[in-house]
């Protein structure tokens, strides 16, 4: 196939398809960065019929060189994504971005912070009585800061103990449906998080979008504002803090507590992948599979192991 269609064209044409589908619009913000800040600059007017997978994994390297591991496959996704667009408009015979693949991340990438068991009573211990509706829904239910944010009241089903996650709030304030279809789900409330939310909806500040967590008058929250005025200060006031000072974790963090309480418990990893909302069970391994890990376990199994083979 012969045309002078560039790397650039492609980009374009996949960003319209993103406006016309109308993805959010902080998504579409991190999809025009990647465009405008990486791609372009380096391979934009590299012309489509002639690229080739070398190409690409040259400059995934010199991304991983200047970037995170992270946003380099978040570009790589999206490289991806734009050339797909391009194949569907029969501008190229194949995507040769899809073979390439990022080299394994080092190994001494720092480790994912997960609370401890100690640290997280440290915190539902210490939090105020203003905050703790917040930040038990958050260590309980595992919901991410976005659907917390979003989460209206008719979605607290008091009878049959459930919290719906139908909507979420995006970092705009703007809210919208959940990003993916496994983020639409029903998640039961610990007897905990069902007493505090009963008596939250009494004093909490009401508005038109009947928010369970809104702001002072009823509005939607930002991150920033949880983040700064609700779990720093809180994980200080725990000394749940660095050798610096600083706070141990984000309000990410909560996210694993809720999934290390799961897993400790030895819920099925199916389960715990739709509690959290995962796309997928891989997702959940990638993420918590040293989690379901135990040593001690292992020894039993393999003890059994021999025991039913010497008996056969």
């Amino acid at each position: 196939m012969t045309n002078n269609k560039t790397i650039s064209d492609a980009c374009k044409a996949w960003i319209k398809r993103c406006e016309r589908d109308e993805l959010e619009r902080a998504t579409l913000r991190s999809y025009r960065n990647h465009v405008d800040h990486h791609i372009e600059p380096a391979i934009g007017d590299r012309e489509l019929s002639s690229l080739t997978r070398s190409e690409v994994r040259d400059f995934m390297d010199d991304m991983l060189d200047k970037n995170s591991r992270a946003m380099t496959d978040k570009v790589l996704r999206s490289l991806r994504s734009a050339l797909n667009e391009a194949l569907d408009r029969e501008w190229i015979d194949n995507n040769v971005a899809l073979s390439v693949k990022l080299r394994r991340a080092s190994r001494n990438a720092p480790d994912r912070i997960i609370p401890t068991k100690a640290e997280i009573k440290a915190m539902l211990e210490t939090v105020p009585d203003k905050q703790r509706p917040l930040i038990t829904t958050a260590i309980y239910t595992g919901m991410r800061m976005s659907e917390l944010r979003g989460l209206r009241w008719e979605d607290v089903d008091f009878q049959k103990s459930i919290i719906r996650v139908r909507q979420r709030a995006d970092r705009f304030n703007q809210i919208g449906k959940p990003k993916s279809k496994s983020g639409r789900r029903d998640i039961p409330m610990a007897p905990s998080v069902k007493k505090v939310l009963m008596s939250w909806k009494a004093t909490c500040p009401t508005g038109e979008l009947n928010l369970v967590f809104p702001n002072g008058i009823g509005n939607v929250e930002s991150p920033s504002n949880i983040s700064n005025r609700v779990l720093y200060p809180l994980l200080k006031d725990a000394g749940i803090v660095t050798a610096e000072g600083k706070p141990k974790f984000s309000f990410h963090a909560l996210r694993h507590a809720a999934a290390s309480l799961y897993i400790e418990q030895g819920w099925p990893a199916k389960k715990i992948q739709t509690l959290l909302g995962h796309a997928s069970i891989t997702m959940t391994f990638d993420v918590y599979g040293h989690l379901f890990d135990n040593a001690e376990d292992d020894v039993a199994l393999f003890a059994k192991l021999e025991a039913d083979l010497e008996a056969a």
